[in-house]
């Protein structure tokens, strides 16, 4: 089993940090985990090389991800919610999805053949909405063919308790867990 993660979070001990160390030391297999904060990934910048090509004219990290994507089992997206959204370092990562997108609608190709089962895990200190994030998040993991995305893990009174102490989101990473095996 392999799984590929997602963490959009700029802290290495953090909260969202604490829920994904949980989720890893319950998945067997092989795991890759492309921290967005700390990566050598650049956003897309619209060269409209996926146009007519496969792959990405940038080559970067993303190349090693890219081909960890065609052969994973499960994709897990890891994120704090800031203005109800994913952070925008995870969103820099997931916009090199394009070329999948352009595969799809533009080349009518079809590069990501197997399908995927995905998770998605929020965190945050308010009591604000996580329902963009959690949208983004499943458009995401749609356009890297996950098919079965198992319901949002979410921690979301960071400001008073850790998400590790959270006794709901550490049994939802553990049903998560479950999921992907």
């Amino acid at each position: 089993m392999k799984t590929l993660i997602f963490n959009g979070s700029p802290r290495k001990n953090g909260d969202t940090a604490g829920l994904l160390s949980l989720l890893l030391e319950q998945l067997p297999g092989e795991k890759l985990v492309v921290e967005a904060y700390r990566c050598d990934i650049s956003p897309c910048i619209d060269c409209r090389y996926c146009w007519k090509h496969p792959g990405c004219a940038i080559k970067d990290e993303m190349q090693e991800v890219y081909d960890y994507l065609e052969e994973c089992d499960n994709i897990v997206l890891a994120s704090p919610v800031y203005f109800s959204e994913l952070t925008g370092k995870l969103l820099d990562v997931a916009s090199r999805l394009q070329t999948y997108f352009s595969a799809r609608f533009f080349r009518k190709e079809t590069v990501l053949t197997k399908t995927k089962k995905g998770g998605v895990i929020l965190v945050g200190g308010g009591k604000g909405e996580n329902h963009k994030a959690v949208d983004t998040a499943a458009m995401l993991l749609h356009h890297m063919n996950c098919r079965d995305i198992f319901p949002p893990v979410t921690s979301f009174d960071t400001d008073v308790t850790p998400a590790v102490s959270d006794t709901a989101a550490v049994a939802g990473i553990r049903r998560l867990a479950e999921y992907l095996k």
